[in-house]
């Protein structure tokens, strides 16, 4: 079988599939009925997070180690034994982020990167893939992060793949497989650019 390439990556996702590694590094297709997706306008952030949110107790960068987040992510499962982010895998979302359409947002804490998460942004939908922590908070403050440049920047879909305990704390959802093509169809071919902001200025900071 043929090398996963970033070309791949994209007929996946604008069909509603995309790979994960076996054990072995095999690579399998998936598209879950039902599907996990957060709705972009409910997310809230919890309580408990605001005053981290309020201290700016996290530096966010975003894209400045995008395979440091993938290898983060691939590090935080196979210490449960899932390895489903194979060296294949971060070589093939490395080339699509230099290509500008897979990204991370990152939490670094005294120049460290202590979480992120990243993603695929593909017209109006971004794909959320995996996100990491090193030290309490990081990945949320960077999810946090997410849904807010999303917002600001017009995208209409936030796909989770797989309902799980961590997805359903930042209010993820199951909907019908044929819904979630629906939705994909028509938010893959509007425009929304995932651009670096001034993150500060999304709460009304500094």
């Amino acid at each position: 079988m043929a090398k996963l390439s970033p070309d791949d990556l994209i007929y996946g996702y604008i069909n509603g599939i995309f790979p994960m590694a076996d054990t072995d590094g095999t690579l399998y297709w998936y598209s879950p009925d039902p599907r996990a997706i957060i709705p972009l306008d409910t997310y809230k952030p919890a309580k408990s997070l605001r005053p981290i949110l309020n201290k700016n107790y996290f530096e966010i960068r975003f894209n400045h180690d995008f395979e440091g987040v993938m290898r983060g992510c691939a590090d935080a499962r196979s210490d449960s034994d899932e390895t489903w982010i194979s060296d294949e895998i971060i070589e093939a979302y490395s080339g699509l982020n230099a290509m500008g359409l897979a990204h991370s947002v990152e939490a670094y804490l005294d120049n460290e990167l202590v979480g992120g998460l990243y993603g695929v942004a593909i017209g109006a939908v971004f794909f959320g893939e995996s996100m990491f922590y090193r030290v309490p908070n990081a990945s949320k403050v960077a999810f946090h992060y997410l849904i807010e440049t999303l917002r600001q920047q017009g995208f209409e879909l936030l796909d989770t793949q797989f309902i799980n305990d961590n997805v359903k704390r930042f209010g993820a959802i199951e909907i019908p497989k044929a819904k979630y093509l629906n939705l994909l169809r028509n938010a893959v071919t509007k425009k929304a650019r995932f651009t670096e902001v001034e993150v500060e200025h999304l709460f009304g900071r500094k």
